[in-house]
């Protein structure tokens, strides 16, 4: 973990981790996201992400925390890092602050593309439910239109992220889901329900030890785009038969958060491609929301 955090610092280590992949980090895109920011990088969770599809090529992700003082996506644009819409995805985070109780944010960008994602993490204990949710004016109708899939396995109830994808137009919500939701039989199931692909028996065996899962929604369409599930781990390499060779010399050469938890999480797209994100802390913090806040809840239910 560094001793000091610092715009340039974290650039650096940006940079120098995008490199393990062949990805060239574009100073133009990352300084103005990190400056515009600056003042919540000292105390931020900052973690970098990679993916294994083919869309995610030729770029390399990072994030980071932000104090739920501060608007993530009115200072994206007051800093001319997002353009306004009027798509209703540009509406979400303000219904969300006004409906909801808040504990922080995080912040999504790639190192060539720029400005993502926000996430909104919401208290501890203090879980919002799907029918609140939907009943929010810009929320995509593929979520009241899926409440009944959401409800028949137990994940209508507890939200505690989501995240909303600017660039894509697209919205995740992380769900606690029951212990079944895992389970080789009940994974297969849902998969079905949704039309998608079923999963290899390596994501099938990779869903038996995940935390949580969030599905994707759009506002272009009624169903649900993927079920993503999630695992922590400090070897992720013991969940992947393949990963390619770049990903493979990145989680054994990436110089941050060696001893700290990793984050895999895996899906499969509607064309049957199956694909895992790899994220790696660069500043991890036991403590903090980053990533869901079921994970103790996981944890506790493995000891």
């Amino acid at each position: 973990m560094p001793d000091t955090v610092d715009v340039e610092t974290v650039y650096s280590a940006i940079e120098k981790s995008a490199g393990l992949l062949d990805v060239a980090a574009s100073r133009e895109v990352v300084l103005p996201i990190l400056s515009a920011f600056e003042d919540v990088l000292p105390e931020a969770v900052i973690a970098f992400r990679v993916a294994t599809n083919k869309q995610h090529e030729g770029d390399f992700d990072a994030r980071f925390t932000v104090p739920k003082e501060v608007d993530p996506y009115a200072l994206a644009l007051a800093k001319g890092l997002t353009a306004k819409t009027d798509h209703p995805i540009g509406a979400l985070l303000s219904d969300i602050q006004r409906n909801c109780a808040i504990d922080s944010y995080g912040l999504d960008f790639g190192v060539t593309s720029g400005f993502k994602k926000v996430w909104v993490y919401f208290p501890e204990g203090e879980h919002e439910t799907l029918a609140r949710l939907a009943e929010m004016p810009s929320m995509p109708r593929s979520l009241a239109e899926n409440m009944d899939f959401f409800t028949r396995y137990g994940m209508s109830e507890k939200v505690d992220v989501i995240g909303i994808d600017y660039r894509s137009r697209t919205m995740n919500l992380y769900l606690a889901a029951p212990p079944k939701c895992y389970e080789r039989e009940t994974v297969l199931a849902m998969h079905r329900d949704i039309d998608l692909p079923s999963p290899s028996d390596q994501m099938f065996a990779f869903c038996e030890k995940a935390f949580g899962l969030y599905t994707t929604l759009n506002w272009d369409s009624n169903e649900i785009e993927r079920i993503s599930y999630g695992v922590k781990t400090e070897s992720p390499m013991a969940y992947f038969a393949r990963l390619g060779t770049k990903i493979e010399g990145f989680v054994k050469s990436v110089p941050y958060g060696v001893d700290d938890p990793k984050m895999v999480y895996a899906a499969v797209t509607s064309t049957g491609e199956e694909y895992y994100k790899l994220q790696s802390y660069y500043r991890w913090r036991p403590v903090s929301r980053l990533n869901a806040a079921y994970i103790a809840v996981r944890d506790k239910e493995s000891a």
